[in-house]
């Protein structure tokens, strides 16, 4: 065990800079079927030929897709306490929250029909809100505290430790505790489970990890392995209240909203919030009728997930598809669900994203507020409850949808961004929301269940869109820029081709994406053969652009980058969960406001001309 220590003191003078940034790694040496694992086995490698250095780790096979559901970092950290503690590493699960693994677990048994009991050796308990647990979310459970771990006695159900341990040494284990929580007051915690004969217990606790918060993040599971080894700790951030208020002003400034904004650890984070806290009113103010999601079912696989798996969780919430792509448009589709909710006297909360994912669409806003506030009756021909809207803006996060001019004043909406994006430029992941005036009493709502899954945004994250932010409007236009010279270059060479993208009088109204969708003209004698056809052809451009610019083009789902352009087939990446019916095999690309697009279009010219007659 020493020596591992030793090896990992060493490694962390050399931690590539990359790892500690960046919120999407290399996909090219990435493969999803062995995440984590392939870059633990080979980062062991080099620890036991102790020849590694900051180039040898670059190249190691990236651990995630996507930082939020765990990083190179997070899984060094993983694998050093799994050493530590003599467990297999995948049952070792780090957080950067302190109550969502305890939900986690609470989420699996409520479904499965277990029981929960809770032991804790702490002065407070370490859930918070339980009152909104038990009535909320519907979570049954038992809390007892003790004073040290042989007070654990044997429980039907599932058996949870939580402890705030040294993490240098191994944990005191009972043999009647199925899974220990040790936290971190600082950093977040780390999920341990010993009892791996639960069903699924590992693959449902990286589930919650992957839709509802994030793993620890980069900065703070540094500092947590510095400390395991007695080393130096990273940078300290001293700003943060004054950070916060920097990004406090800039979201509201692009928004148009008065209020104050929330911001949290990522966007499934402060999504989830945002449902739950709606879910809630809902529940409150109307507890005899059913709640209706409506959402469109090829929208970011995360959030199509998220809604579904909290349309699982609570009763009385189910999904109502919103189809917006394909020849249908989100008004009319939006107005027919509207109408059928309606007739079922349901409530209505309604989730889109302007623009439209992957096909960049943005409706027409005027017929949008049209359809939102019209009055609708019940089949008892009653005033049927007006609707919720949540408006993901991460394309355009800088259009004011929430100013008092703009044409949804009159509906209650949220708006909600990963900052992921533009915000930071890929930097972190840190996800905020904020409301209208005629919402503003959902924001409270909204805070408490952020609060409940201590899913609130960190002093790094703070700090990151601090400094990115300010600089976000002036990065949108340019990047616009780019993104719409390379497309008129296309449509030029391609006139045939599908192009998807905002039109001159969306862009010249705000809406100014740098990102647009493409289908490659194709021929065929049949419908299935021109699909596969087409799903072959956009690979190879992807392959030809990536393979041609290997320093510029990268295969990712990253969008408003600080630098060089990314290409991806959604249907393979953002839309991973997303019914296969559903799923969308266009070409998406997305250019920074850097990009040589001269160099582009002249690749593009030459893939065009060996591969389309």
């Amino acid at each position: 065990m020493q020596t591992i220590l030793d090896s990992l003191k060493e490694l962390l003078h050399k931690t590539p800079q990359s790892w500690v940034e960046l919120t999407t790694h290399r996909l090219d040496i990435y493969n999803e079927s062995k995440a984590k694992s392939e870059f633990l086995d080979e980062l062991k490698k080099l620890l036991v030929n102790n020849n590694y250095s900051t180039q040898d780790l670059e190249q190691l096979p990236t651990a995630y897709d996507y930082i939020r559901l765990g990083h190179q970092l997070s899984s060094l950290l993983e694998w050093v306490l799994a050493e530590i503690n003599t467990v297999s590493d995948d049952q070792v699960i780090s957080f950067a929250s302190h109550t969502m693994p305890l939900l986690a677990i609470l989420r699996k048994n409520k479904l499965n029909g277990q029981t929960t009991t809770i032991y804790y050796d702490g002065d407070n308990s370490p859930l918070v809100d339980e009152t909104r647990l038990r009535d909320i979310y519907g979570y049954n459970y038992q809390l007892k505290k003790i004073k040290d771990v042989d007070d654990i006695q044997q429980q039907d159900g599932t058996v949870i430790f939580v402890t705030q341990r040294a993490f240098d040494k191994p944990l005191e284990l009972s043999k009647n505790n199925d899974v220990t929580l040790n936290i971190h007051p600082s950093f977040g915690s780390v999920l341990l489970i010993h009892n791996t004969e639960i069903d699924k217990i590992i693959n449902d606790v990286q589930h919650v990890r992957r839709r509802e918060t994030i793993a620890m993040t980069p900065p703070n599971a540094l500092n947590l392995l510095k400390q395991i080894v007695n080393d130096e700790p990273h940078k300290s951030v001293e700003n943060q209240l004054q950070d916060k208020q920097v990004v406090v002003d800039c979201i509201q400034d692009n928004t148009g909203s008065t209020l104050q904004p929330l911001i949290a650890s990522s966007g499934l984070s402060i999504q989830y919030a945002m449902m739950m806290g709606l879910v809630e009113n809902a529940i409150t103010h109307y507890p005899n009728k059913a709640i209706k999601i409506i959402l469109p079912p090829n929208c970011y696989g995360g959030t199509n997930d998220q809604s579904r798996r909290i349309a699982d969780l609570i009763d009385n919430v189910s999904i109502v598809d919103m189809y917006v792509d394909s020849g249908q448009d989100l008004v009319s589709s939006l107005d027919e669900a509207l109408d059928r909710v309606a007739k079922d006297d349901s409530v209505a909360l309604i989730l889109a994203e302007i623009p439209t994912n992957p096909r960049v669409e943005v409706p027409d806003m005027e017929d949008l507020a049209e359809v939102l506030t019209r009055k609708r009756i019940t089949k008892d021909n009653e005033k049927a409850v007006e609707a919720f809207f949540m408006v993901d803006q991460t394309f355009c996060p800088n259009v004011k949808l929430l100013h008092s001019k703009s044409e949804l004043s009159n509906v209650q909406t949220i708006s909600f961004a990963s900052g992921s994006k533009f915000p930071s430029g890929g930097r972190c992941i840190a996800g905020y929301c904020v409301a209208n005036n005629v919402a503003q009493d959902l924001l409270p709502l909204i805070s408490s269940h952020l609060v409940l899954s201590d899913n609130s945004a960190n002093s790094d994250q703070l700090q990151t869109l601090a400094e990115n932010m300010p600089s976000m409007p002036t990065r949108i236009k340019q990047a616009y820029a780019k993104t719409r010279e390379l497309v008129n270059n296309i449509q030029a060479l391609l006139p045939q081709a599908k192009i998807y993208y905002v039109s001159d009088a969306m862009a010249q109204r705000g809406f100014m994406p740098s990102v647009f969708s493409l289908d490659l003209p194709i021929t065929g004698e049949t419908k299935q053969k021109r699909s596969e056809k087409q799903r072959q052809l956009n690979v190879k451009l992807i392959e030809f652009m990536i393979k041609t610019h290997p320093q510029t083009c990268k295969n990712c789902v990253s969008y408003g980058q600080l630098k060089g352009s990314y290409w991806t087939i959604p249907a393979t990446s953002t839309q991973g969960t997303t019914k296969e019916e559903d799923k969308d095999y266009i070409v998406r690309v997305a250019l920074a406001p850097d990009v040589d697009v001269e160099l582009l279009s002249q690749s593009f010219t030459q893939f065009c001309n060996n591969n389309i007659g």
